[in-house]
């Protein structure tokens, strides 16, 4: 890929040196790499899932029942954040766990 359509994930050009840095990096062994300043974490007990995680959005032409729509708007703004978050926690709940 050529420097000048490299992006980053903003959709942002990536500076040639941020190319090079990452050049760089990727060049090494992993155990070349210096970690002192990011301990490596053990416990995840307290970890929340999707913090930074955002999945990118893209527009879908979708039928819906009326009052389904009508009663996830009445509960205010975002409610299509809301009923994505309604679909997520049905894929996931029927997602396979690994055996």
């Amino acid at each position: 890929m050529k420097a000048k359509s490299m992006k980053d994930r903003n959709g942002e050009p990536i500076s040639p040196d941020m190319l090079e840095q990452l050049k760089q990096l990727e060049a090494k062994r992993d155990e070349d790499i210096d970690l002192t300043d990011m301990p490596e974490v053990l416990d995840w007990s307290n970890a929340v899932r999707g913090r930074y995680y955002r999945p990118i959005k893209k527009p879908y032409s979708l039928r819906l029942d009326e009052d389904v729509v009508a009663w996830f708007k009445s509960r205010g703004d975002g409610y299509q954040t809301r009923i994505n978050a309604a679909l997520r926690e049905y894929m996931l709940s029927h997602v396979e766990k690994p055996s």
